[in-house]
């Protein structure tokens, strides 16, 4: 399948004034030259690097489709490491889809999506994170993403990925030349090793923690606004949306069923879902919904428990309070702008360490005040000059990696064998590699003979 020549679509679908047809391959030169008339003629083939104007046209027909510049890419100073011909013509969805099938019929394959990325990942211009990056840059959903995914496009994760997992390589190719040379006074200091080792488990540790503020930028936190039925919150869910998308009537019991929206924070994604008032339902409709809510806010990553602060607090508040206590959440108290009856030192006393803010979403007092604070609050601080993880699947190869130099850092305090020790590291060592793709069993060996053999 990578033999082929591939052709496709390289700009969003729509209209526009310009839109991009790229063929990859071999035979992306000449078949192009099937397709593309230039108005000049020159020196045989195509200039590299330099656009020449000229027509597309259809050799079956023989007739002109659009004029296009066309622009040739020589293997391996390409995208995909392959020649490469983009043809840059006007952006009509027809035209640029006639341009694909005429391309095929002289010999191109309709290229399968994220195959071109596939190809730089096949022939080394990227690795895994590198190739993930493509698509989380044109993903983008703010500022802060793009920034952080051009920086790992260009490589900063993975070289931070590979300087531990190097460091991990000559731990191994310590502990092995011990194994292998018993006689070359190779033993490893545990000491030496362990401080080693830490250094390794720390910088990994912060990799993983920075999961919560990427998936923060790249998922979306989901936040669950709780709490008794006619406290006002809907009106909350409309007033941080900005939009009447909830119905609110001075009736407990209005929401029965749950909504879910996104607002965006600071570059920060952040999923709302309103829902049933907790408590005594009044319906068979309304009582589904409150078990359904309540699903929800044991799920969700956090909780805005919002209460009445123009009535006294009771049993019921309280114990809506304890009842999430082991939730990361914030408490609103509603309608600042009505006489205030509720006491909010006793509140705070119930509810422990979670921050308290008074807020009218009537009358949108304070909610810039509550936007701050939740940013603040469910979000870890960005430090610009640390790498972030953006996807599940980095963290959870980064937490076996742990794991496994965990046991190793056990084992070596132990006393154990080096060859138990060992087999934790190779394990750690590979775990690693798998995030950028780069697994080698010759690693070792390398290093092995590189360090601790030469002119033996």
């Amino acid at each position: 399948m990578l033999e082929d020549t591939i052709i496709a679509i390289s700009t969003p679908p729509g209209s526009g004034g310009l839109g991009i047809v790229r063929l990859s391959g071999k035979k992306a030169g000449a078949i192009a030259a099937r397709i593309f008339r230039a108005r000049k003629r020159g020196a045989a083939g195509f200039p590299v690097r330099r656009p020449v104007f000229g027509d597309v046209f259809d050799p079956d027909k023989r007739e002109v489709l659009d004029e296009a510049f066309l622009t040739y890419y020589k293997a391996p100073r390409s995208y995909t490491r392959e020649d490469v011909v983009e043809l840059s013509c006007h952006g009509s969805p027809v035209i640029l889809e006639e341009i694909v099938r005429i391309g095929v019929r002289a010999g191109a394959r309709q290229a399968h999506p994220g195959e071109f990325t596939l190809r730089a990942y096949a022939n080394g211009r990227l690795d895994i994170l590198q190739a993930g990056a493509v698509n989380d840059l044109i993903r983008s959903s703010s500022l802060t993403q793009a920034r952080i995914s051009f920086r790992q496009l260009a490589g900063s994760l993975s070289r931070r990925v590979l300087r531990l997992r190097q460091s991990l390589v000559h731990l191994v190719a310590q502990v092995e030349a011990g194994i292998e040379f018993p006689d070359e006074t190779l033993q490893i200091v545990p000491a030496r090793h362990a401080r080693a080792l830490k250094s390794v488990i720390s910088g990994l540790e912060r990799l993983v923690a920075s999961y919560g503020t990427g998936r923060a930028l790249s998922e979306g936190i989901t936040l669950a606004i709780i709490g008794r039925t006619n406290v006002g919150k809907s009106t909350l869910f409309n007033a941080l949306l900005e939009e009447e998308r909830a119905i609110v009537t001075p009736y407990p019991g209005t929401t029965r069923d749950y909504l879910r929206e996104r607002i965006v924070i600071e570059d920060f994604i952040f999923h709302l879902v309103d829902m049933a008032g907790l408590g005594k339902p009044s319906h068979p409709v309304e009582e589904e919904g409150i078990m359904k809510g309540q699903k929800i806010a044991t799920a969700a990553d956090g909780l805005l428990i919002v209460l009445d602060g123009s009535k006294k607090e009771g049993p019921e508040d309280e114990r809506l309070i304890k009842s999430f206590l082991g939730k990361k959440a914030i408490l609103i108290v509603n309608k600042a702008d009505l006489p205030g009856k509720i006491d909010k030192k006793r509140i705070r006393a119930i509810s422990g360490k979670a921050p308290l803010i008074a807020v009218s979403a009537l009358k949108g007092t304070r909610l810039e005040q509550l936007r701050a604070e939740i940013r603040r609050f469910f979000i870890p601080a960005l430090d610009t000059r640390e790498e972030v993880i953006l996807h599940a699947r980095q963290k959870d190869i980064l937490l076996d990696a742990l794991a496994a130099l965990g046991e190793a850092l056990r084992l070596l305090r132990g006393g154990h064998t080096e060859e138990v020790y060992a087999e934790e590291l190779r394990k750690a060592v590979s775990l690693v590699g798998r995030v950028t793709g780069e697994v080698r069993a010759d690693e070792v060996m390398d290093e092995i003979f590189s360090r601790f053999c030469v002119g033996k």
